[in-house]
Formats: structure tokens, C-alpha cells, sequence
């Protein structure tokens, strides 16, 4: 059985969404946050990330259902590895974020070796239990 990660913020945005821990660093930067030596080091990884990992653009543009998550397979060492440095990097600027595990992880909008991009699962659609009354 195939095993998902994702790493996303602890507290919701202003959308009501959880930034996936790419977002979260990327805002840090954007909006000026970043001591000289973090931000040359998220330059230099999301370099490293864009050169070695497909952006799966089809699962967020105009046409793609909206809502869909980005998870990590939980085989895709590298990714992970990769992604450690950025999860530090949120700890040093106290940025609360978690992590989730699954083995389902929605429906799937896209795949590549190291990741899907899934929409979560709703309710009543996909709750697993019945309706009953105690």
C-alpha cells in the first residue's frame, strides 16, 4: 500500500486553506521576512527543486477542480531529504506547521514519481462510517 507525506501550516490562512511547506517558505521571502544567509539558501534550493522535480501546473491551473493538495510519496527519500531544509527553515522563523500521513490521500488530479496532487476527501461522499444512531 502506497504511503503519502505532506508537510502543511498548523493554522489556516485567510482562505481557510493550509499552505503546503513550499508556500509557506516562499512567503517568508516574498514578503521580505528572510535573514541575507536564509534567503540565498531558499534561492539555491528552490533552484535545485525546480531543476530536479516537475511543477504540476495542470492540477492547479484555470481549468483544474480547485482545492487540490500536493502530498510526497512516502518512498521519495530525496524529496523528503530535500524538504527537511525547508521545514528548519520554518522552525527558525516560528512558522507552525505539521505533519500528515496517509494512505489515501484524496482523489488523485496527478501523478510523478515523487508526488501526487489530490483533492481531499469530503463528507458525506467519502466518510466511511454509516449513518446509524446509538
Amino acid at each position: 500500500m502506497q504511503r503519502f507525506v505532506r508537510f502543511q501550516s498548523a493554522v489556516p490562512n485567510r482562505n481557510g486553506r493550509f499552505p503546503g511547506v513550499f508556500a509557506l517558505a516562499n512567503g517568508l521571502a516574498h514578503d521580505g521576512m528572510l535573514l541575507a544567509e536564509d534567503e540565498a539558501w531558499w534561492r539555491a534550493a528552490n533552484d535545485r527543486a525546480n531543476s530536479l522535480y516537475d511543477t504540476p501546473t495542470e492540477a492547479y491551473g484555470p481549468g483544474a477542480p480547485p482545492g487540490g493538495r500536493s502530498w510526497f510519496k512516502a518512498e521519495a527519500h530525496d524529496i523528503l531529504t530535500l524538504t527537511e531544509g525547508y521545514l528548519g527553515l520554518l522552525d527558525r522563523y516560528e512558522v507552525p506547521w505539521h505533519e500528515l500521513r496517509t494512505t489515501r490521500p484524496g482523489r488523485i488530479l496527478y501523478e510523478d514519481p515523487v508526488q501526487v496532487v489530490a483533492l481531499p476527501h469530503t463528507h458525506p461522499d467519502d466518510w466511511p462510517f454509516s449513518a446509524r444512531r446509538s
